[in-house]
């Protein structure tokens, strides 16, 4: 087993180490600006707007708070407990590589790297909203967006590829239970509670 996750590990740094070094400095600043959560709030209002004119207000409070339980999970079991728990240094901060590391404004954080908040939180809020909209270019749409937010941290050299997979793949699943947990308490209530994606514009 130790052997597989020390191959897992050297795969891992490889392939950080080839997609960090294709870096172009006039990419730097368009990546650093990716990365900011602000950067994006325009996005975000675009999404609560869709919502609330395919759905009403009251589906956009149950979409909120969906929103919210999504990111407050995500952020909880990805930087209270898996980050200390595996204590995996970031690229940035790992001296055996760290000289081979390209920093955009010498910037690398702090706090460890496995898995990525980013990736865990923007893969679990793009799902969801992708399921909320049911439509096919929704999904591409959100989730390559989440790609590229992902991405950017590894072209920071803040974060490793499997960083960002696991964090995906920890979004995902996050997305999914409280979409679920969602459309059952709307069943069960008969529509009353829950987000009731089945009669839009109750408003």
């Amino acid at each position: 087993m130790k052997r597989m996750l020390d191959t897992l590990e050297t795969y891992d740094r490889s392939l950080f180490l080839y997609l960090n070094g294709l870096h172009q400095d006039w990419l730097d600043p368009i990546m650093h600006s990716v990365s900011d959560k602000l950067f994006w709030l325009p996005v975000y209002l675009f999404i609560f707007f869709l919502v609330q004119r395919q759905y009403g207000w009251k589906n956009l409070g149950w979409f909120a708070l969906g929103i919210a339980l999504i990111i407050l999970f995500c952020d909880q079991i990805s930087s209270s407990f898996l980050k200390p728990y595996f204590a995996r240094y970031r690229p940035c901060n790992n001296q055996e590589i760290s000289h081979m590391v390209h920093r955009v404004y010498e910037r690398c954080g702090s706090g460890y790297s496995f898995v990525s908040g980013h990736a865990t939180n923007y893969f679990g809020i793009s799902l969801f909203a992708a399921m909320v909209f049911k439509n096919t270019w929704g999904y591409v749409l959100l989730l390559s967006w989440a790609a590229l937010i992902a991405y950017s941290r590894v072209y920071l050299g803040v974060h490793y590829p499997g960083d960002i997979l696991a964090g995906a793949i920890l979004g995902v699943a996050i997305a999914i239970l409280i979409f679920v947990l969602n459309q059952r308490i709307c069943e069960r209530s008969q529509g009353k509670y829950g987000l009731d994606l089945k009669h839009p514009l109750t408003r």
